[in-house]
């Protein structure tokens, strides 16, 4: 049981580190941490939907079909988490107002801050949901590499996002994806006390 609050004390932590990189960092200058990251742009864009609920939509409904190729325990995870970073941009985007003096530094605050709670959630079994299902599908039907299925996906959603707003977000969203890639892989082989040690350590006291 103790095992199970750490694992989702640890993803509702990840999931709101996202949130809040996209929503303060991020969203403003309608960067895309990622594929759906942009769809839930282009919605807010289009459709005037508020972006945590847009990000809560496409995620969702990627992550209903995910639930044959990955099974419940993942899929529910990532459905917490995805639910979680929703709930934060929403909140913070309709009811926080904070200043945005430098984009550089906006954008590297967000990539880091998007590269530590995306690296909690995959360290934890989950994911940040996002073009990571279609591609993972996509790659098993056609035996393709699903690091480059999700390349291409989610340059053809920057593409058409920069069409809509600004050709300079691609150049934004792919330099976030270089240095967030780069904090998720040191998170994810970081070495933390596991929820096991630290019962021991509770019991030895």
């Amino acid at each position: 049981m103790k095992r199970h609050l750490y694992t989702y004390l640890l993803l509702f932590i990840g999931a709101t580190l996202q949130g809040i990189s996209m929503s303060i960092f991020l969203f403003p200058h309608f960067i895309p941490s990622g594929g759906a990251a942009g769809l839930a742009i282009l919605m807010n864009h289009w459709f005037h939907l508020p972006l945590g609920l847009s990000l809560w939509v496409v995620n969702f409904s990627f992550l209903v079909l995910a639930l044959k190729y990955f099974g419940y325990s993942w899929t529910i995870r990532t459905m917490y988490s995805v639910t979680i970073t929703s709930i934060t941009v929403n909140l913070i985007t309709e009811y926080v107002s904070f200043p945005h003096l430098n984009l550089w530094l906006d954008l590297l605050s967000g990539s880091i801050l998007f590269g530590v709670g995306v690296g909690i959630l995959i360290r934890h079994g989950a994911s940040s949901g996002g073009m990571v299902i279609p591609a993972l599908m996509i790659a098993s039907y056609k035996d393709w590499s699903p690091g480059k299925v999700m390349l291409g996906i989610n340059f053809f959603i920057f593409l058409l996002t920069a069409s809509v707003i600004n050709f300079k977000i691609v150049f934004y969203a792919i330099l976030c994806q270089t240095i967030s890639t780069n904090i998720i892989d040191t998170i994810y082989y970081l070495k933390w006390p596991s929820i096991q040690s630290v019962s021991l350590g509770w019991r030895k006291k």
